[in-house]
């Protein structure tokens, strides 16, 4: 629900708090943001140089998700969180990582935030003490300073220089991005994209200014699936528009990630 985040949110216009009218957010000097009747609110001030997932690729990644197979990461999520106050999801998708996380922190508020409307259409829905918000991870946040205890960072763009302004002393954040043998076996049978080999020297670079990295854990799980199962995997990813050919039969496929806990 968006009106436990309010305290949290600011105008991306002035900085200003919000406070919620009806389907509308408004700041002191006047500025006003819609709500979605989905339960987002769009804090874009008009500004978005993308649009994210498209509908079939987040309703993709929710069966993928509700299937369980990614239940590895999202419980490593929730034991590495702690603290209260804010739990901020930057690139939060379908809400599903963050949800088990305030499962995991009871006096907790959840903001999930990304570009893709789709995405948040089911983000804002996720959880009772979550809310989703419409905005560029890669400009300002519409975040008080200080104002989260976690920042989860999970597949989605990380800016750093955002990232530490708002996360309060003390916070954590917890970055999940795929090992090289990521999804490895549908790369080389069925020409899925690769994990970009210098992908932890982009990581340290956005990063490496504002935050110390602390514990990294490889998390690594064999996926049985069948050949439907790994389509929605690939139809869920940037992949789909790519694929030469999709697998017709059951597949093994490794997924690996790494999880790193930066302070």
């Amino acid at each position: 629900m968006i009106d436990g985040a309010l305290p949290y949110l600011r105008c991306p216009v002035c900085r200003e708090s919000l406070s919620r009218t009806d389907r509308s957010l408004r700041c002191p000097r006047g500025h006003s943001f819609d709500m979605a009747r989905q339960g987002y609110a769009d804090l874009t001030a008009g500004r978005m140089p993308h649009v994210g997932d498209t509908a079939e690729m987040v309703a993709d990644r929710a069966a993928f998700l509700a299937a369980g197979h990614y239940d590895f990461i999202a419980e490593a999520l929730a034991r590495s969180s702690a603290g209260d106050g804010l739990v901020l999801d930057a690139g939060t998708g379908t809400g599903d990582y963050l949800a088990r996380v305030l499962d995991a922190l009871p006096a907790t508020t959840g903001l999930g935030m990304d570009v893709s409307k789709p995405a948040l259409r089911r983000a804002a829905r996720v959880h009772p003490r979550a809310a989703a918000v419409l905005a560029d991870l890669w400009g300002p946040l519409p975040v008080a300073s200080g104002a989260a205890s976690v920042i989860l960072n999970v597949f989605a763009p990380r800016n750093g220089e955002e990232f530490r302004r708002v996360l309060r002393p003390g916070g954590i954040l917890l970055v999940v991005t795929p090992a090289a043998d990521h999804l490895v076996e549908l790369v080389e049978a069925y020409g899925m994209i690769g994990v970009d080999p210098d992908k932890s020297g982009k990581v340290s670079q956005a990063l490496g200014d504002h935050f110390t990295a602390g514990s990294t854990h490889t998390l690594r799980r064999e996926l049985k699936l069948t050949a439907a199962e790994a389509h929605t995997l690939i139809g869920m990813t940037p992949s789909a528009r790519h694929m030469p050919k999709f697998p017709d039969k059951d597949v093994t496929v490794t997924a690996a990630v790494e999880l790193t806990l930066y302070r």
